[in-house]
C-alpha cells in the first residue's frame, strides 16, 4: 500500500508541474487552484509514505516520479522534443526507480 501511495504522490506531483506549465501559458484561477492542490496531494501522501518506507528511497523514487513524468507529459500534452536521448534518460531514471523499490 505504502508503494501505491508513493506512486500518486508522485502523479500529483506530475500534475503539480503541468499546471506551473500551464500558469506561464495563461494566468488564471483554475490553475492555481489545481496548482496548490496537486502539491498538497503530493506532499500529503509522500509524508504518509515516510512513515514505513526510507526516507532515501521515498524522495529518490517520488522525484524520479515526478521528474520523468514532467518530461513525458511535455513530449506528449506540450508537443516538446522527443529525441531518442531524452526518452532514453528518462527511462534510465524510471528504472533507477524501479530498482530502488526491488532493494527496499
Amino acid at each position: 500500500m505504502d508503494w501505491l501511495l508513493l506512486i500518486l504522490a508522485g502523479v500529483f506531483e506530475m500534475i503539480g508541474v503541468a499546471m506551473i506549465n500551464k500558469l506561464h501559458h495563461d494566468r488564471n484561477r483554475k490553475a492555481i487552484v489545481l496548482l496548490i492542490i496537486s502539491f498538497g496531494l503530493s506532499f500529503f501522501f509522500l509524508s504518509l509514505t515516510m512513515k514505513t518506507l526510507s526516507m532515501g528511497t521515498t524522495y529518490a523514487v517520488w522525484t524520479g516520479i515526478g521528474a520523468s513524468g514532467g518530461a513525458l507529459l511535455g513530449m506528449v500534452v506540450y508537443d516538446e522534443p522527443k529525441s531518442l536521448l531524452r526518452i532514453i534518460s528518462i527511462s534510465v531514471v524510471l528504472g533507477a526507480a524501479v530498482g530502488l523499490k526491488l532493494i527496499e
